[in-house]
């Protein structure tokens, strides 16, 4: 039984007036359904997506959206957990009920309300998602952790913070476009690439503008059997869904070569019987600059070592050879953590449904959505197409 996106809602990313997690999944959790063409009654599951680590005091998530929704009372609920990762751990969660024929639709949320902790409670959390245990005194945090890894990209392949720039400049030139993300401004490469005021160092060589934001917000998506979204509007189908976990600690691997990432691409691009030449667009994981230049190699979008071509060349913009974070990805957009898997999913079956606006990718009928928790420790590749 394969399973479909159906519908999706989406709430905007950024510091947001609702009080709580509770209020977030409620904003989107009805308008999912609503969206898909379904009654509320139809739903036969939930999976919830939610880090949380002290963000905020309400924990156990999986119940709260039976608040707003006072009949999916009884149904089966559960909370999933796979750090930035978390919201795509909840599809996967969510597509096996489907494939077990434990439920024919199932709502998936993605929730995080950050921005009411203070900045060192953020801190504390996002390290988290690294090895305590080797990086937990990272200076700088998690950025720090990701600091370091481009240093010692830096160090074997040369000075790429032009590149790491462009990437920033490209992705906030995308965000213009996406209605939902936390900064709609085109900050122009010059700015990216200066150090000043407004673009300090946060963990040297990464700024401020190659680091992803601290955000609130919520996405969900509704999934159904292949069955019943033949008779709704509109659906995406998982042409493949990969998941691959690796080593946890950065001193078992190679800090610069994402294995686990190319990994899963590599299987779901087998899954998929396809290349990456075949794909007209990728949403990927950016958390920071570095992070996404280093997935352009792990995709096979060019050899390791050569990110920077990709980026420098333009070939990731909208009128390039295959357009990267349409969407303005986490960079413009905004990274709230359980919610930005689940986000991803919905704006790539936007595009794939043609009901993207002014973020659309002209003719857009396959494309992939790379999620990863930690530095790439979970890691997701979807492949997605309209269902025909």
């Amino acid at each position: 039984m394969t399973a479909c996106i159906v519908g999706w809602a989406h709430t905007p990313f950024g510091k947001l007036e609702d009080p709580d997690v509770e209020s977030l999944i409620a904003r989107v959790a009805r308008a999912a359904v609503e969206d898909a063409g379904l009654a509320t009654t139809d739903v036969e599951a939930l999976t919830v997506g939610l880090f949380n680590n002290g963000f905020s005091a309400q924990d156990f998530p999986a119940s709260l959206a039976f608040n707003a929704v006072p009949e999916w009372r009884f149904l089966p609920a559960v909370r999933v957990e796979n750090a930035c990762a978390t919201g795509s751990a909840a599809i996967h969660a969510a597509r096996d009920m489907i494939a077990a024929r434990r439920a024919r639709v199932v709502v998936v949320v993605g929730a995080e309300k950050m921005t009411a902790s203070t900045p060192e409670r953020i801190g504390e959390a996002l390290l988290a998602a690294s090895y305590r245990a080797e990086e937990g005194a990272t200076e700088g945090g998690f950025a720090g952790v990701f600091a370091r890894i481009a240093q010692a990209y830096f160090q074997r392949h040369g000075d790429q913070s032009d590149a790491l720039a462009m990437i920033a400049a490209k992705n906030h030139a995308h965000g213009v476009n996406n209605p939902y993300a936390q900064i709609r401004k085109d900050l122009g490469f010059e700015f990216c690439r200066s150090v000043h005021e407004k673009n300090p160092y946060v963990a040297p060589p990464l700024r401020r503008t190659d680091c992803s934001l601290v955000s609130d917000g919520a996405a969900a998506i509704v999934l159904a059997t292949e069955e019943i979204a033949r008779t709704l509007p509109k659906a995406v189908r998982f042409r493949a869904a990969v998941h691959v976990n690796e080593f946890l600690p950065l001193s078992r691997r190679n800090p610069i070569v994402l294995e686990g990432a190319a990994k899963a691409w590599a299987d779901a691009k087998e899954a998929a019987g396809i290349t990456l030449d075949d794909l007209d667009f990728v949403e990927t994981h950016d958390c920071f600059t570095i992070a996404e230049l280093l997935e352009y190699e792990a995709m096979g979008l060019v050899p390791e070592g050569r990110g920077a071509v990709a980026a420098l060349e333009g070939w990731t913009r909208m009128d390039g050879k295959l357009p990267v974070n349409p969407s303005g990805g986490l960079k413009a957009k905004g990274h709230p953590i359980g919610a930005t898997g689940v986000s991803m999913h919905a704006l790539a079956s936007m595009q794939l449904s043609g009901t993207a606006g002014a973020m659309q990718v002209r003719d857009a009928s396959l494309g992939a959505v790379f999620n990863m928790g930690g530095v790439a420790v979970a890691n997701y590749v979807s492949v997605l197409e309209p269902l025909r």
